[in-house]
């Protein structure tokens, strides 16, 4: 199988699976990026990111491709998480706990159909894969997102995409080879285009980010342990998303 085959399997494995998913969270259209191995941004996120942020060959002897996901929220998850400026909606707890899920399916699902093309890949939970004392994780999904071409980062430090911000990256790593996301390189964050925005600043009920980029992670880290309590019955939902409602939630800030 060609590089250009495997891509569109890969694609439409991940398509399906979404269309095809038992959860009760919707999702618009997935958003599919790939990137080299070899590419070597990422090298540079043990500059920037983390030190001992894991290299495409580290996670598989042999890489040569990375492919990368978004699974952005259908719309009425975002605005159910609008209606309240501190109490997370039940509907985005939901979300992040099925959409974690669903990536992990979808990952595995991959895994599995690649194998039998002689193709190795291997992966990293969608979630809970981060140092428990720094909070920084050592396979960046939303920084192998940017690499793979499909977004950019913002204010909030989320990635905001074509299809915005809210919803849920997923990757995997494999030693065969995909034709390259190209993407030009375009500014999608308000406040950095032209700093008319500082909506998710404004929207943390903790304070824990700032105009300047900054985020206090532990103090969003303490909110969100609090969130996993009353979500409890849902699964681990340690999450608020309060930062991800603004211009750039459901398409690109710009």
């Amino acid at each position: 199988m060609d590089p250009s085959q495997l891509a569109r399997l890969i694609a439409a494995t991940i398509h399906r699976e979404v269309a095809e998913a038992d959860t009760i969270t919707r999702h618009r259209s997935p958003l599919v990026g790939f990137a080299a191995a070899s590419d070597p941004r990422f090298a540079d996120l043990q500059r920037l990111v983390e030190p001992t942020h894991m290299l495409p060959e580290e996670l598989l002897p042999g890489a040569r491709a990375v492919v990368s996901f978004f699974l952005p929220f259908e719309c009425g998850v975002v605005i159910a998480n609008l209606a309240h400026r501190e109490k997370v909606a039940t509907e985005w707890a939901r979300a992040y706990v099925e959409t974690n899920a669903l990536i992990n399916g979808i990952t595995a699902r991959l895994i599995e159909t690649l194998a039998g093309y002689d193709v190795r890949a291997a992966t990293v939970p969608a979630t809970h894969n981060f140092d428990p004392v720094t909070l920084v994780s050592r396979w960046s999904h939303k920084s192998v997102a940017v690499i793979a071409g499909l977004g950019s980062f913002g204010l909030h430090h989320l990635v905001i995409t074509d299809a915005g911000c809210a919803g849920r990256f997923g990757s995997l790593v494999l030693d065969a080879d995909l034709p390259v996301t190209r993407a030009e390189p375009v500014e999608r964050c308000l406040y950095y285009h032209d700093g008319s925005c500082t909506e998710c600043v404004s929207a943390c009920p903790v304070a824990a980010l700032n105009e300047d980029g900054v985020i206090d992670k532990q103090r969003c880290w303490e909110r969100l342990l609090n969130i996993t309590q009353e979500f409890a019955h849902l699964g681990t939902a340690d999450v608020c998303g309060k930062c991800s409602l603004g211009p750039c939630a459901l398409e690109s800030g710009v």
